[in-house]
């Protein structure tokens, strides 16, 4: 089995794929030490897969003053390679591309040229486009790796998409997955009709980004019945910016999960663990301010099991909410089986000196 087999096994077998964080200094420069560590971490949990230059990446990462887009992708490249060396096993690299087309395709070109496997195509910040142009991009990046699709929501800079979209974007050559983040059932819906419907549906896997409704959308068979005959999508997994954090818990979980989804009713405690997860992930996404408090609510936790120096995103101004440290506080101690600081604790000194 070669590489993109294997890559594509796991990626429909469904697994955690964590949203790299950027580990930064004091002066706001590139802490590559701390970056290496992350991603042990994340290898050492037995994640399947990691994105980096995400979302939670920082997209400040492609701007000329700090210019760490190749940087942070060929460190976090270089270190799955030694980890699959080592172990034998395949991990996903998945890189995250923004812009245009011109922007795109050329970000596309270096994650190929670092060795990743696939793209995660963000809309975000093209909002003068049109979906047919939307489509066209993703075209264009297709023909260069596969894409993993993305329903952003608005608050993160996203756009709302109608279903035509979905059906258009699901029958796009090398389009492998869709990461679902709208945060939004309805529009969570349309994606999974498109998907159910379409007829390159087995070819699609599907990962939530919806960290409101993690446990939920992991659980819920998304059935619809045309003229008669029944059609099914569910998430296999997640690529995720709350699965940055406590990982070795959430690696644990999604294996729970899954054979949880191959039986016939849902245990109560279940549905109760959704709610326990949503609530974390409120104050560590700092919903109270419609999000932003996002990254440096996960940067604090890290910081605080000592994988990261500080909270500092590149952009001086993005600080954590006021109140938000200390509800970061009441969901570690009303929910301690989910935090993984004793598996931190026990690693911390490998992962920072391997």
């Amino acid at each position: 089995m070669n590489r993109f087999e294997k890559v594509k096994q796991i990626l429909h077998n469904g697994t955690v794929i964590p949203a790299t964080p950027l580990a930064l200094h004091a002066d706001r420069s590139f802490d590559s030490q701390r970056q290496a560590a992350l991603c042990r971490y994340y290898l050492d949990c037995g994640v399947g897969g990691i994105a980096t230059a995400v979302h939670t990446t920082q997209f400040e990462i492609r701007k000329p003053e700090y210019n760490l887009y190749r940087t942070v992708l060929k460190i976090m490249s270089d270190e799955i390679d030694t980890f699959e060396a080592k172990t034998g096993k395949s991990v996903i690299k998945v890189a995250g591309v923004c812009g245009k087309i011109p922007q795109a395709v050329s970000e596309a070109n270096t994650a190929k040229e670092l060795g990743f496997d696939c793209v995660l195509l963000s809309p975000g910040g093209l909002n003068d486009l049109s979906e047919d142009e939307m489509i066209e991009r993703t075209k264009a990046v297709a023909a260069i790796l596969p894409v993993i699709g993305f329903y952003l929501q608005p608050a993160a800079g996203g756009r709302i998409f109608t279903y035509s979209y979905w059906e258009k974007l699901c029958a796009c050559d090398n389009v492998v997955a869709i990461k679902c983040a709208s945060f939004n059932r309805y529009q969570t819906l349309d994606v999974m009709r498109a998907v159910a419907l379409s007829p390159r549906s087995k070819e699609i896997a599907m990962y939530t980004g919806n960290d409101d409704n993690i446990v939920i959308d992991l659980l819920t068979p998304y059935k619809f019945v045309v003229d008669g005959k029944e059609y099914t999508s569910h998430f296999v997994g997640g690529l995720l910016g709350h699965w940055t954090v406590w990982t070795k818990k959430v690696v644990e979980m999604l294996d729970m999960l899954k054979e949880a989804a191959k039986k016939d009713s849902v245990p109560m405690e279940l549905l109760t663990l959704a709610t326990h997860v949503t609530d974390m992930n409120a104050a560590v996404f700092d919903t109270a301010h419609r999000f932003a408090g996002c990254i440096p609510g996960v940067h604090e936790v890290l910081v605080r099991q000592g994988l990261m120096e500080g909270n500092w995103c590149l952009n001086p101004h993005e600080v954590l909410s006021e109140g938000q440290a200390e509800e970061l506080t009441r969901v570690c101690k009303y929910y301690p089986d989910l935090v993984d600081d004793g598996y931190v604790k026990e690693n911390l000194h490998k992962w920072l000196h391997a």
